[in-house]
């Protein structure tokens, strides 16, 4: 059999088999959870304006959503805009009264396919076995606070999975099968949904393109910049090009509703400054604390019945959601530096924040840190399951499974 078919059949055999975990995953995902907040629709509301030419809504929205703004006769939302365009297709089937109410459950069913289905792939040149490729896949989706999170279907959920299925296509793009422009897509979906994730584009841009080449002394070493430089120049603007006019029309969408380009709306929510974890702004050193021990010490309160454990639901520490995140710490692995340096940025953006995210299982926010979480645990570990590894998944699917069961099909938690 001749080599370039050989390679086809693998990468059909591959393609396959990622098909069939990521259905595998929305169906499970689908199945198990109950999409409690689907009423929460802010973004789907404004993709439905935006169709008939509004930035905002006409009529008062339903008392339930506290967050959207009245200005100038409108009332805004303070999701950015690729959140808003994210959810245009679902906009575009209202208006078609193909369907009626926001499809969180859906949504956040095909959001956990394409993940796991991503995260397959993106360990397809690691020389993994196939069963470890799928443990890994699987495992950002039900080995964490993503299952019961993602599962509530709100817009604030619905926008952080887009977030990270936009980070993880943008990984695989950049690191698996070069395409800069598809790379570029999918990183302005990932910071369209959660603007912090800029922070990482450097980071992106440094895994993507080559490494420089060492020239012969300084003149050399000039001439070889400036033709690596040409070389790449296309490619850096196939990646770019999209994010960049993403951040021009979020400039352009900021400024029509509120008179500043950086002005998201989130401080004019009415008395949202008045709250006691914004008393030193939206952005503050001081929330470092309370951010840092809900995300890492947070521990579970216990009640009399079975699973006889209970999460609080406002936050617990993401080590005791998921153990099998004790497994970062091994030593080894590509590019090692690169995925810790983005977890430590976007960590940093994070606990900065005033509020740690609400109502939520776990510390919701690090769903973003998933995708270089992943890659550390990809390539750090033995090529096949160990027994410490299976062990681990096993414990951090189980926790996942009674955390998403408590909070989505039972009043155990309540606020």
């Amino acid at each position: 059999m001749a080599a370039g078919e050989t390679v086809r059949n693998y990468r059909a055999q591959d393609f396959w088999a990622a098909a069939a975990v990521g259905v595998f995953a929305a169906l499970v995902l689908y199945f198990s959870t109950n999409a409690l907040q689907h009423d929460f629709n802010y973004t789907g509301r404004i993709a439905s304006a935006l169709l008939h030419g509004d930035l905002g809504l006409r009529a008062p929205p339903p008392p339930w959503l506290s967050e959207m703004v009245p200005r100038n006769g409108r009332y805004y939302s303070v999701f950015p805009l690729g959140a808003v365009l994210s959810v245009a297709p679902v906009a575009l089937l209202q208006e078609a009264a193909l369907i009626h109410n926001f499809p969180g459950r859906v949504l956040a069913a095909l959001i956990a396919g394409l993940c796991v289905c991503f995260f397959f792939k993106l360990s397809s040149r690691e020389g993994q076995s196939l069963g470890r490729r799928i443990l890994l896949a699987l495992f950002p989706i039900f080995g964490t606070w993503t299952w019961c999170n993602l599962g509530f279907g709100g817009a604030w959920q619905i926008a952080l999975g887009f977030a990270l299925l936009g980070e993880v296509a943008a990984l695989y793009f950049t690191l698996v099968r070069s395409r800069p422009f598809l790379a570029g897509t999918f990183f302005a979906l990932a910071f369209g949904n959660r603007t912090e994730l800029l922070l990482t584009l450097p980071i992106y841009l440094y895994l993507w393109l080559p490494r420089l080449p060492r020239g012969d002394g300084d003149a050399g070493g000039l001439v070889s910049a400036t033709r690596w430089f040409r070389g790449q120049a296309p490619n850096l603007i196939r990646f770019l090009i999209v994010p960049a006019t993403l951040v021009l029309f979020t400039a352009c969408y900021n400024f029509a509703r509120f008179h500043s380009i950086f002005d998201f709306g989130y401080t004019h929510i009415q008395n949202v400054l008045q709250e006691p974890w914004y008393q030193h702004g939206l952005f503050s050193f001081h929330s470092i604390p309370w951010n840092a021990h809900k995300m890492l010490f947070e521990g579970f309160g216990n009640i009399s019945q079975f699973p006889y454990i209970r999460p609080y639901g406002f936050g617990c520490s993401i080590f005791l959601a998921s153990p099998f995140l004790f497994l970062l710490f091994r030593e080894g692995g590509k590019d090692k530096l690169a995925c810790w340096a983005a977890i430590g940025l976007l960590t940093f953006a994070l606990w900065c924040h005033g509020n740690p995210g609400g109502w939520q299982f776990s510390y919701r926010y690090a769903t973003i840190l998933l995708p270089w979480m992943f890659l550390l645990l990809l390539r750090n570990g033995p090529a096949k399951i160990s027994a410490i590894e299976g062990s681990l998944f096993t414990a951090s699917i189980a926790i996942n499974a009674i955390a998403t069961y408590q909070f989505l099909w039972t009043n155990q938690i309540q606020p």
